[in-house]
Formats: C-alpha cells, sequence, structure tokens
C-alpha cells in the first residue's frame, strides 16, 4: 500500500508473486495463488502456471469464485478459466463459460478450436439446451452433411423423440385426465359434491390442467380424443365446454400437448383454422407458436403460418398470433418479425391489449439483446399512453417488454433508465423498477438487492404499483446463487410482516421464483400458511406459487396440500381456478419436465426460460385483471421455461444408450484436497433416468468416456479405449 501511495516501482514485489504463485500451484494450493494473483490484479500470469495436473481445480475455483465478484472482474475471471479450458482443449468447459458470458466470438472460436466432429455434436446438444439460436457456418463445421445433423440438433428437432423414449421408459405414456390428478375421491364429501357442476370456469381450469400435465407426450383424454364410431368426434366437444376466450386457451392446449412435435402437431391443429370463431382460430394461432417453442426449422413454418395474421381486425386474432410469434422465436432476434410487429406498437387505432401482447413478443424475441430500434419503438409506445391507459393492469407489459430486452445486461440498461425517468409518474417507477430488475437478473449483485429492499420498505399511499416488481426483482436478481438465494429468503419473510398489501401480493410469487421446481420445506410451509390468508390476492398467489416450487416434481406433499385447499376453497371459484393450475403445474409433464431456468449444475441461466417465466410471474402481479379475466392464456408463458428434467446418454450415432449411473445430492467440492466425491446418498440407475433439483450424475462403469463434463440433458458417451472387462 505505500508503494502504491508513492507510486514506487513494483517490479522486486511482483517478481516475489512469482515466485509464491509458482510453489502454491506446484503444491495443491490453488485457491491461494487465485486469491493473491486477484489481489495484485494479475490473473494473467495464472495461465503460464497451470499444468494437465491442476488446471481442472484452478478453473473450478474461477467459475464459482466469479458469482462472488463484483462486476467487471467476475467476467474477466471467467475469461481467464476459458483460456485456460482452450489451452488444454477441455472444449465442453470452454463452451459453457462462452455461454455464460454471453459472448458469442467465444463460442464460435471453440467450435473452430475443436476438431472432433463428435464433440462438436455435443457442443451442439448443450446450445440446445441453453436455448440460443446459432447459425453454423462453414469456417466451424466444414462438411455439409456433418452441418445440417449438428444444426438439426442446436434446432432441437429431435427433442419431442428423446422426450418421448423417456417417457416410455419410465412407463409414463397412459395419457391422464384432470380428474387423475384432482384425487377428488381422496376428499371427503362436500367438496366432490360441487364439483360436478359443469361450470365454464372449471373446464377452463380443466383444459390448463390437461395440458399442463401431457405436455408433449402427444396424446390426452380431452382435446386428442381420435374420432371413431364409438366416441363420436369427441374432441371437437371439449373445445365448446369452454365460454369465448376459453376457447382460446383450449385451441392452444393442443400445441402444449403437442409440445416439440412440429409436424404432427401442425397437422392437428390445422382444422381449427377452419373454424369460424374467432377466439378458436386465436387459439390455434398460439398453439402453433407453443409447439414451436425451442424448436428451430429452416422452413420457419410458425413465421409463415402466423405473420398473415398480424394484421387482422379482430383483436383476439391478433394477440394470438403476436403471442404465437413471440413464443415460437424468444430470443431468435428475427429482423422480419420485428418489421412486421414494431408498427403495431405505435399504431393510434391498435387496441390496448394488441400493443402489450407485442410489446411482451418482441422483448422475448430480442431478450437480452439491448436491440435499440425496439426499445426505441416501446418507449414511444408508452409515451403514446393516455392518463386512463397508464392505470390499466395490461399497460403493465409495456416496461416489461422494455426490461426483457436487457435482461441480465446490467450496465446496458442506463441509457434507457434515464429515459424511463422522463414517463408519466404514474408509470415511472413501476418502470424503473422493471427495467433495473431485468438487467440485473441472475447477476446476484448485492447492492441492487438492497436498492430494491430500500424501495420496499417505504409504506405508501394506495394505488402504488411499482412495489411489485420490485419485490419480484429481488428474486431475479438473488437466483444466481444459493447463498444470496437463502438470504433472499429471509428478507422476503421480513417484508411479509411489515409490508404493506401490494408487497405482501408479490412475495409469495417471488418465493415460487426463487425455488421454482425445488420445492424447499421452509418455503413451502410459508406458502402454506399464506395460502389461507384473509387477502384474497395473497392467497391466489401462494396457490399458484406453490404450483411453481413443486412444478414438474410431483412431490406428494404439495399435492396433498392442494387437494386439501380444493376442499376448503370449494365455494370460492377464483381460488379453486388457482388451486387447479397449480395442480396441473405440480404434476408438469407427469413428472419429466421442469420450469428451471438454471441448469449445468446451476451454473448457466437460460434466457429464454427466465423471461418466460417472469412475463407469467408479472401477469400474475394482478390476478384479477389477468389470470381470472379474459388473458388467462399467459399462464402458456411457462412454456418457454419447460424442459425435460433427464439425463438422456446416446452413443456417437447419437441412439439412446443405456448405462449405469449413479445419481445422489450435488457436493460443493470446490478448493477441496484430493480427489473428493462429488456426489451423496446416491443411487444407481440405468440411463435414461430423472434428476431432480441439486441432483448430480455421474457414470457407474469405466466401459464410456462422457464428452459432457456435466451429466445433465443429452451426453454422447465414447467407448473407452483402455477399458478391459473383467474376465
Amino acid at each position: 500500500m505505500k508503494r502504491q501511495s508513492e507510486e514506487a516501482p513494483i517490479e522486486d514485489l511482483m517478481e516475489l508473486v512469482q515466485q509464491i504463485v509458482s510453489f502454491h500451484m506446484k503444491h495443491n494450493a490453488e485457491p491461494e495463488a487465485v486469491d493473491l494473483l486477484m489481489e495484485v490484479e494479475d490473473l494473467d500470469l495464472l495461465v503460464e502456471h497451470v499444468d494437465n495436473t491442476n488446471f481442472r481445480r484452478t478453473c473450478l475455483y474461477l467459475t464459482s469464485a466469479a458469482r462472488y465478484l463484483p462486476g467487471p472482474d467476475d467476467m474477466l475471471v471467467l475469461d481467464i478459466a476459458y483460456t485456460i479450458y482452450l489451452k488444454f482443449e477441455e472444449f465442453a468447459n470452454a463452451l459453457q463459460i462462452a455461454l455464460s458470458l454471453d459472448n458469442m466470438q467465444h463460442v464460435r472460436q471453440v467450435f473452430t478450436s475443436c476438431g472432433d466432429l463428435i464433440r462438436k455434436k455435443q457442443f451442439c446438444y448443450i446450445l440446445a439446451r441453453h436455448g440460443i439460436t446459432f447459425e453454423l457456418d462453414d469456417e466451424m463445421v466444414a462438411d455439409d452433411d456433418d452441418r445440417e445433423v449438428l444444426q438439426d440438433i442446436i434446432n432441437n428437432t429431435k427433442l419431442s423423440e428423446s422426450y418421448l423414449t423417456l417417457a416410455r421408459d419410465i412407463e409414463v405414456m397412459e395419457p391422464k385426465s384432470p380428474e387423475d390428478i384432482y384425487k377428488a375421491h381422496l376428499l371427503d364429501g362436500r367438496a366432490s359434491a360441487g364439483a360436478s357442476v359443469d361450470s365454464a370456469r372449471q373446464n377452463l381450469a380443466a383444459t390448463f390442467v390437461n395440458a399442463f400435465v401431457n405436455a408433449g407426450f402427444g396424446q390426452d383424454k380431452l382435446m386428442t380424443v381420435q374420432t371413431d364410431s364409438s366416441s363420436g368426434g369427441l374432441s371437437g366437444n371439449w373445445l365448446f365446454k369452454n365460454k369465448e376466450h376459453g376457447k382460446t386457451s383450449a385451441a392452444a392446449s393442443l400445441g402444449m400437448i403437442l409440445l416439440w412435435d412440429v409436424d404432427s402437431g401442425l397437422a392437428q391443429i390445422d382444422k381449427y383454422f377452419h373454424s369460424n370463431d374467432n377466439h378458436v382460430i386465436a387459439g390455434a394461432l398460439l398453439g402453433v407458436g407453443i409447439v414451436n417453442c425451442g424448436v428451430k426449422n429452416d422452413c420457419d413454418p410458425a413465421l409463415a403460418l402466423l405473420s398473415e395474421y398480424i394484421g387482422k381486425e379482430d383483436s383476439s386474432i391478433r394477440i394470438g398470433a403476436i403471442m404465437g410469434l413471440g413464443i415460437a422465436y424468444a430470443g431468435a432476434q428475427n429482423e422480419q418479425i420485428r418489421s412486421s410487429l414494431t408498427p403495431i406498437l405505435n399504431d393510434a387505432k391498435a387496441p390496448l391489449d394488441v400493443i402489450a401482447f407485442t410489446a411482451i413478443s418482441l422483448g422475448l424475441i430480442y431478450v437480452g439483446s439491448c436491440n435499440e430500434e425496439v426499445a426505441q419503438a416501446i418507449i414511444f409506445a408508452l409515451m403514446d399512453r393516455s392518463e386512463s391507459e397508464l392505470g390499466e393492469p395490461l399497460t403493465r407489459f409495456l416496461p416489461l417488454g422494455l426490461g426483457l430486452l436487457y435482461l441480465g445486461k446490467q450496465e446496458s440498461v442506463e441509457a434507457t433508465a434515464e429515459v424511463s425517468k422522463t414517463f408519466n409518474e404514474k408509470i415511472r417507477k413501476y418502470c424503473d423498477m422493471t427495467l433495473l430488475s431485468c438487467a440485473y437478473a441472475g447477476t446476484g449483485n448485492v447492492l441492487k438487492v438492497q436498492n430494491l429492499l430500500g424501495h420496499c420498505a417505504q409504506h405508501l399511499e394506495k394505488g402504488e404499483t411499482h412495489q411489485g416488481p420490485a419485490v419480484l426483482g429481488i428474486a431475479m436478481v438473488a437466483m444466481a446463487e444459493e447463498l444470496g438465494l437463502e438470504m433472499s429468503i429471509r428478507s422476503l419473510e421480513h417484508l411479509l410482516q411489515y409490508g404493506e398489501q401490494n408487497i405482501r401480493r408479490a412475495v409469495p410469487l417471488a418465493l415460487g421464483l426463487l425455488c421454482i421446481s425445488n420445492p424447499k420445506v421452509n418455503v413451502m410451509d410459508t406458502l402454506s400458511r399464506l395460502s389461507h390468508d384473509t387477502d384474497s390476492e395473497v392467497a391466489m398467489a401462494a396457490v399458484i406459487s406453490l404450483g411453481l416450487i413443486g412444478a414438474g416434481t410431483n412431490n406428494a406433499r404439495i399435492a396433498g396440500m392442494l387437494r386439501n385447499l380444493s376442499s376448503y376453497y370449494y365455494k370460492d371459484a377464483s381460488l379453486l381456478f388457482c388451486v387447479r393450475i397449480a395442480q396441473g403445474l405440480v404434476h408438469l409433464g407427469k413428472g419429466l419436465l421442469t420450469l428451471n431456468p438454471y441448469h449445468s449444475d446451476r451454473f448457466l441461466l437460460s434466457p429464454t426460460a427466465l423471461a418466460g417465466l417472469v412475463t407469467m410471474l408479472h401477469a400474475c402481479l394482478d390476478m384479477k385483471a389477468m389470470i381470472l379475466g379474459k388473458y388467462h392464456y399467459v399462464l402458456y408463458f411457462l412454456v418457454l421455461a419447460m424442459q425435460p428434467r433427464m439425463l438422456m446418454t446416446v452413443d456417437e450415432n447419437l441412439k439412446p444408450l443405456s448405462v449405469p449411473v449413479r445419481v445422489g445430492q450435488a457436493v460443493d467440492v470446490v478448493g477441496q484436497a484430493g480427489r473428493p466425491k462429488t456426489i451423496t446418498g446416491f443411487q444407481t440407475h440405468s440411463t435414461p433416468v430423472l434428476l431432480a433439483a441439486g441432483d448430480r450424475a455421474e457414470l457407474a462403469t469405466e466401459k464410456y468416456i462422457p464428452l459432457s463434463p456435466i451429466l445433465e440433458g443429452h451426453v454422447i458417451l465414447k467407448e473407452n479405449p483402455e477399458y478391459r472387462e473383467d474376465s
């Protein structure tokens, strides 16, 4: 310090540092070496000191430490780890760091540096799971046929096939009806008696439950019933058991059931396009978007079908087409869609709901891109809104669409945030909170969490809406790592005790986001308590969140809670509707799917998945207007986050290969000496297997070598040349 203040030369000290680092690296003390170099701000020295024996542990420490460093140091540290992985040709690890930095140049570099085609196939699986749009060119893959195979993997064209292979292996192909989920027979008499009445609200709930439970299976008992003489064309009937806008969700639910299976999906949805009911057509358009979610196709069927409906007269048809495009092309940054959607934002004649959904769709398509043109268009649309429109719940989708453009992009939002300070005071703060929370989502930035908590601590007059997004923002920022997550759960508990009503309504949703598809017992108990709250909005949010934390887990305890709630609220239609939705979520994909936007051992955050969740949660901030009103189809935004929670091992020809794996609770082994066990309490299964939250898998055989460092999703195995069968 003394030398720094006097600006004396520090060369002699740096030589000492060199010696210390070299000593540490030779004696298995990589963390000490890294810490020292961070202190002297010269991490580049690390690259020359790592060798084949210690580079893995060094990089593990670097990537784990990055989450706790203030920006821009975190980026620097990850960059060094990337360089080291490339140096030792650990390309798959390098790719994950490149994705974490959201650096497409690095991704290209990984492809060009690696000469092995099979490893490139594994990279493609990693990119596909992350859900980004990525075009391979001849530099990255020289041979045309190979490039087509690889591009198919990135485009997720075979996702449906793998998912159904998993379903057959676990023997859950049998379609389930909503009644199988409600299990009303387990309840005592009074509740089940009232349930026999066919009300539109109950049928709508059953539509969603059916869609969530049979998601991706391609068959169910309500929508895809085969028309033979005995059933007499039942499939049309369910559609018409729903009223007006209910038909939109019903028709769209077919898209959810045929999720990822584009060819058969478009064929089955086609019949609804000939309907003369606008709501049905709207649902069909949305269904087309849902089927194409996360699956890209060279001939762009969704764009071809949906773009001709964007300019129709009827606003429900327009919303169906616009929302469908947003879901099908999330993250694609498609210029053609932008040029057809941006004019709607500044069209004085367009109704507010069309404008709101256009903003969301553009936000999804350009998620995290910081695209200037889209931002400008949404800002102008916000400035054009009249006083009365600014009070509408739908207007809140405009700032959200704007925020999604900057999802996770930190400082890049500042220019837009300055502009938002000039908005009408009715929406100014709301916009500010939304932009801040989106820009720092998934960064774990402690200062931003404190800032948002500060906004939540103020006791304001009625009618202030900006605290809702601030509470959700705490969850969005803090979900990045386990420690911050636990701390924010505690902070949210405090907010429940002294927060105003509008804060209490948002807290359950924030808890739902923090533990999504990961039912932690303490959070489960909090939500269970809130689900009996005197304020019905709080109770509804808590019920939906119970569904979110249990999403796709089939968690018996949550399922039991929800069954009891269904008998407790049997007279309250709105709350019962929420209970049904939650029941559908808990059994999402019959327990084969997850909504967690984090993957690859909680290292990577999929931007499109988080965007879908955040959109749905923002809609839930005003339950009565959105979910219980006529915009219940915003629930389908969850499809963006739906992913099979599986480990599927395939051979070099990408055919499923069954091998024994150990699945257990992941253990953090950063900086531990020797070769510690990375999982505990494991069971041995043969693949494909399901992975719960916090689970990790490792191969239980030496016969194969996995090409991915993290056994999750699709992993290619190649035969181990040194393996000898024990005779």
